[in-house]
């Protein structure tokens, strides 16, 4: 048993609709986007993943297809997770190991997710090769990577803008109290400045332009002290169909955004109205903390303080934080209580016309 767990490595997972961030010794070894690339006559055969299949996305022909393998937060795809997964984890050994390693992997995983996602995520780690896999909701982990001391009697306010969810979490005594999310994110951001563009300059563009649009001028105030030079944005003509360029400013991406950060607003008004008296003295005096890709929109900080009259901390290396926070829990799993854990184990079952190995999972 011994030398079996000599050959076992750990790392911890954020698997995100966006984003895919893998820790492994402490450092973050993948930063990848969550999509692949494959081959539409054979579904099992990766043609590319995370960078150079964003690089393909929106380009492909009718012999490729790229995927997404999550929405919302959660497994839509089951093959294309579990390609992508194992394909991932093979960047963490640039150079293949004379012996393949055991992995023990946490994944993090939205507070508000179901038994079947649950299982859906379970079985593609499974499926990639783990020993054991740790499941750790998403607002547990970015507490953890903030640097909030999760498991002392105190309410701490954390807000995940990730790609396909929101999540608001009151947190406390190693648990969450009150957890409210919404599916609008980043992925809505994007869909919203396409949308603009569309009315407002009769103007179409893909996903990987918008995108560039949000992270470049992307704000969520039309007033901000260092505001970003506007940027020209290709695209294709919606009266001519001849391809044109237009200049898009910070103030134009702040009013396409408006509906959604204000959807984001009452979802923390509703999260504030559901949390205990006494949490809430605690979040009065300690602020909210926002964390995700979401949380590098600029002026964003700014724009919640005046709604909801409440100091709000961006955190540091906000894209980051998840998996950090995943990271601790693992060096520590047996520490905290509210860390899922499961062992896959080899047994055989008696066929008469085989002697195959099953594979299941028990809850430890």
């Amino acid at each position: 048993m011994g030398l079996f767990n000599f050959f076992t490595q750990e790392i911890a997972i954020d698997l995100g609709t966006a984003n895919t961030l893998i820790i492994h010794n402490d450092e973050v070894v993948v930063n990848e986007p969550s999509i692949v690339a494959l081959d539409r006559n054979n579904p099992k055969n990766l043609l590319a993943v995370g960078k150079k299949a964003l690089m393909m996305h929106e380009k492909t022909h009718e012999s490729i297809r790229t995927v997404r393998p999550l929405r919302d937060g959660v497994i839509a795809d089951f093959n294309a997770a579990e390609l992508m997964i194992r394909e991932l984890i093979k960047l963490v050994y640039p150079k293949k190991p004379l012996f393949a390693p055991s992995w023990r992997m946490m994944i993090c995983i939205p507070s508000s997710i179901t038994e079947v996602e649950k299982r859906a995520v379970r079985d593609s780690a499974e499926q990639a090769g783990a020993k054991e896999v740790y499941l750790l909701h998403e607002p547990m982990a970015a507490a953890l990577g903030i640097g909030i001391d999760v498991e002392e009697p105190i309410g701490n306010m954390i807000i995940d803008i990730g790609g396909g969810t929101t999540g608001i979490t009151v947190i406390a005594l190693a648990g969450i109290v009150c957890d409210q999310s919404i599916r609008v994110a980043g992925d809505e951001f994007t869909a919203d400045i396409m949308e603009a563009l569309r009315r407002y300059h009769s103007l179409l563009i893909g996903e990987r332009t918008a995108e560039q649009i949000k992270i470049q001028v992307g704000a969520a105030l039309k007033d901000l002290d260092n505001p970003p030079e506007d940027i020209a944005v290709n695209g294709r003509d919606l009266v001519t169909g001849i391809p044109k360029q237009v200049m898009v400013s910070y103030q134009e991406v702040a009013e396409a955004l408006d509906k959604s950060i204000f959807k984001i607003e009452e979802a923390i008004l509703k999260a504030l109205e559901a949390t205990p008296p006494e949490l809430a003295a605690d979040i009065y005096r300690r602020g909210l903390y926002i964390t995700g890709g979401g949380a590098l929109l600029r002026g964003l900080d700014k724009r919640l303080t005046a709604k909801i009259k409440l100091p709000v901390h961006v955190a540091d290396d906000p894209l980051k934080s998840v998996v950090r926070g995943t990271g601790i829990a693992l060096k520590n799993y047996d520490k905290y209580p509210f860390v899922m854990r499961y062992k896959f184990l080899l047994q055989k079952f008696l066929n008469p016309n085989s002697n195959r190995l099953r594979i299941f999972s028990s809850n430890i």
